[in-house]
């Protein structure tokens, strides 16, 4: 499998990357320490450029993990080209090597990437003395890969055309016969095995021919001369015309199942001549049977590479993830095994505790002699050999008392004694059994301790069966989460483009406006200096640290009131009310008010603004927030979704909201005399018979005029302010009812700070 740039790979990219001069290096990442991620971004336009030393250079569509903290290489790299212009991508002659430089004048730096042998990345000054090397090494006394040495760039080899026939007369008369065509001239040429086994194929040469058999001197080296002036051409069109991309698959069925299995096994910029010199065109992804292959073909090099190593990166990941798993289950399984045997060895001990009680219950008079007679041995100030000698003199003898003693445990003061079950039968062939017994006890006292421990086992058993549920639970969920982990770190997936907006807080209102909010200080900062245009609104909490919001109108016609109420909420939920659970007011005006002047002798912070004129308050905000899913659609559905999200009017509105209720069934329409009423079902029309029958009690007549009083007092007010309540581009909001109606206008002579 192939895996690395040949030169002619290389020349290909090198075309196909000349597309990030002039953008700007935004961040550096590794994903190993030897792969490496430069992002480059130019206006709205982004590209991740992959470095690889040894292997591969190309842009890259997919979002690849990056390490946690950056290695030193790219704190390096960082230092000195954050920010910095790529101001040109370049081979350095034919030797696989890129000389990419950033900035100019004395801000001029370098990285150099070697893809040969065991490749290299270099970051150099402009004068290419070595400020930072990947790997470090000699080659040879006089050249030195090493910091603040100076890198050899005019050591690289140099293209130095196509041979002649008395060059190529010359190199072959230095082989021997049978030698293969291909392999003399793969080292001593620079175009590279691909384009040599193309363009010897082509002039009629195959893989298999060789010298002195197939190949005349004499006769064939015009054909030769053609063909490798054909590999100029091929690198003449390659440093010139970005190449597609092809992909070089194999089919392989798998065993007993209708599934294919398809592998990427090699990449190339080109079709390579097959034998049989035909040449097989193909459109974008289609496929084709080349030598044994299957072929996809990619609008562009880099892509068809990204395709490839992506793939064969999933792969390892895909073992590495495997391995991983089953460490963790394995975990998991010591885990259970462990408490299984914990449980399995305190309920044998309390087996064994128990027997052993029982043996001595049954034995007791022989306990208590055995027992006895140590004691008295141990009275007698004997010595602990002399007592056990007296011990086996008696066995000999066929004393009772001493034959059941076994061993003596004076330093511990007690003794072992083989006791056997009077009342077993002698079917069960059970065997005496060793129980060890404490001198300062009797037999009853004895038997009594291993009851005692019995009983111990078995409530360290019964808070071993609980700790394990616990500790088994917490396991199972390490291990989920492990695998959990395991299966997000082995996804290599396309990146989708990032829209500016989604660094905000940001949604798309149900009139088709985009509304972004800040989601701190800083960003509020960004928003209104950055953001915050002509036709915008700019939306704020009547609360102090509220995120500032602001409607983006891309056209002149004013911004629906739907919109700007659902931009109020946001603000309102965005703040410290959310938390709090406290409903405040939400307030918006226009771009123009919006200043970071402050006034004489004040000081405005970072996201704070002053606003200038009138204050157009909303009614009290919900405290109501939801989430959606959005959805890409194909292009044949666009048209079917077309206007959903547009402004409508007032009556267009209420007919929706009557047709949701009566497809709800909530209300029934009934047509007669030109009128429609709504019908109440179910509980709602007999609480609305039995609020019909319910006399209305006194205070509550008084407190209906009074409303309406206030009702008219305030009709008289908004009909004197009714000239210049609200700007001439703005629609009016709808009136709030008389019970939370607030002031739209504060005077337009206020300065207010935010």
């Amino acid at each position: 499998m192939k895996n690395r740039f040949s030169t002619f790979d290389l020349i290909c990219s090198v075309t196909e990357l000349q597309k990030l001069v002039g953008m700007r290096l935004n961040q550096v990442y590794d994903i190993d320490h030897k792969t490496y991620l430069l992002r480059f971004q130019r206006t709205e336009e982004k590209q991740v450029l992959l470095i690889e030393s040894g292997n591969r250079i190309h842009t890259t569509a997919f979002e690849w993990p990056k390490n946690v903290a950056p290695s030193g290489f790219s704190m390096k790299m960082r230092k000195h080209l954050k920010n910095k212009r790529l101001e040109s991508l370049k081979l350095l002659g034919l030797d696989r090597i890129i000389d990419l430089q950033f900035g100019t004048g004395e801000a001029e730096y370098h990285i150099i990437v070697e893809l040969y042998d065991r490749g290299n990345i270099v970051l150099t000054d402009k004068d290419y003395i070595i400020l930072n090397v990947l790997r470090p090494h000699s080659d040879g006394e006089e050249v030195r890969f090493y910091v603040r040495e100076k890198y050899p760039v005019d050591l690289a080899k140099n293209r130095s055309g196509a041979p002649t026939e008395e060059m190529l007369r010359e190199m072959l008369a230095k082989e021997k016969p049978g030698d293969q065509l291909k392999k003399i001239f793969v080292p001593k040429l620079d175009y590279g095995p691909a384009i040599i086994e193309h363009v010897l194929m082509s002039a009629g040469f195959p893989n298999t021919c060789k010298l002195g058999k197939d190949v005349n001197i004499d006769t064939d080296l015009p054909r030769l001369v053609e063909a490798f002036k054909m590999a100029e051409q091929i690198l003449d069109q390659a440093l010139t015309v970005p190449s597609k991309g092809y992909l070089m698959q194999k089919k392989e069925k798998r065993p007993n199942s209708e599934e294919f299995v398809i592998a990427n096994m090699e990449f190339h910029p080109m079709i390579q001549q097959t034998p049989d010199s035909e040449t097989r065109v193909m459109t974008q992804h289609s496929s084709s049977t080349y030598q044994g292959f299957q072929i996809e073909e990619f609008e562009s090099f880099a892509a068809a590479v990204d395709e490839f190593f992506s793939t064969a990166e999933s792969n390892k990941i895909d073992l590495k993830a495997v391995q991983q798993e089953r460490d963790a289950l394995k975990k998991l399984e010591n885990v259970k095994r462990d408490h299984v045997s914990r449980l399995n060895a305190l309920e044998e001990t309390q087996l064994q505790d128990k027997e052993k009680a029982e043996l001595i219950i049954h034995n007791q008079e022989a306990v208590d002699a055995a027992i006895l007679a140590i004691r008295q041995e141990i009275a007698n100030q004997l010595s602990w050999e002399d007592i056990e000698a007296r011990v086996k003199q008696a066995q000999r003898h066929n004393d009772p008392v001493a034959s059941i003693i076994k061993q003596l445990k004076l330093n511990i003061n007690h003794i072992t004694l083989l006791l056997s079950d009077p009342f077993a039968d002698s079917a069960d062939n059970k065997k005496p059994s060793l129980v060890d017994v404490d001198l300062d006890l009797s037999a009853y006292a004895n038997a009594k301790r291993y009851f005692d421990q019995k009983r111990s086992a078995a409530k360290k058993q019964q808070k071993t069966i609980q700790s394990t549920e616990k500790a088994l639970k917490s396991a199972e969920k390490k291990t989920k989460q492990t695998l959990k982990d395991v299966q997000t770190m082995t996804n290599i997936n396309k990146a989708r483009k990032v829209y500016w907006f989604e660094k905000f807080y940001w949604f798309i209102s149900s009139e088709n406006y985009l509304v972004i909010g800040g989601r701190d200080m800083q960003q509020n900062e960004l928003i209104v200096k950055r953001y915050l245009r002509a036709n915008d609104v700019y939306v704020h909490a009547d609360i102090t640290g509220a995120s500032s919001v602001v409607v983006k109108n891309p056209g002149t016609d004013p911004i629906p009131p739907k919109t700007l109420t659902e931009a109020g909420i946001m603000a309102v939920c965005y703040s410290v009310a959310w938390d709090a659970k406290v409903v405040t007011n939400a307030w918006w005006v226009r771009a123009d008010q919006v200043s970071k002047t402050a006034p004489t002798g004040e000081f405005l912070t970072t996201g704070s603004f002053m606003i200038r004129g009138k204050k157009n308050f909303f009614p009290p905000c919900q405290l109501a927030m939801g989430i959606s899913f959005l959805f890409k659609l194909e292009e044949s559905s666009v048209v079917r979704h077309k206007d959903e999200r547009r402004v409508r009017s007032l009556e267009e509105e209420a007919e929706e909201t009557f047709k949701l209720l009566t497809r709800s069934g909530v209300g029934e329409s009934h047509e007669g005399e030109g009128e429609v009423e709504v019908s109440l079902s179910g509980d709602e029309e007999e609480d609305e018979e039995e609020d019909k029958m319910k006399p209305i009690p006194e205070e509550r007549e008084e407190e209906e005029e009074e409303d309406k009083e206030e009702e008219e007092e305030e009709k008289g007010e908004e009909e004197e302010e009714e000239g210049d309540a609200l700007p001439p581009n703005i629609p009016r909001l709808p009136r709030c009812p008389p019970h939370t109606s607030r002031s739209l206008a504060l005077s337009s002579e206020e300065e207010t700070p935010h």
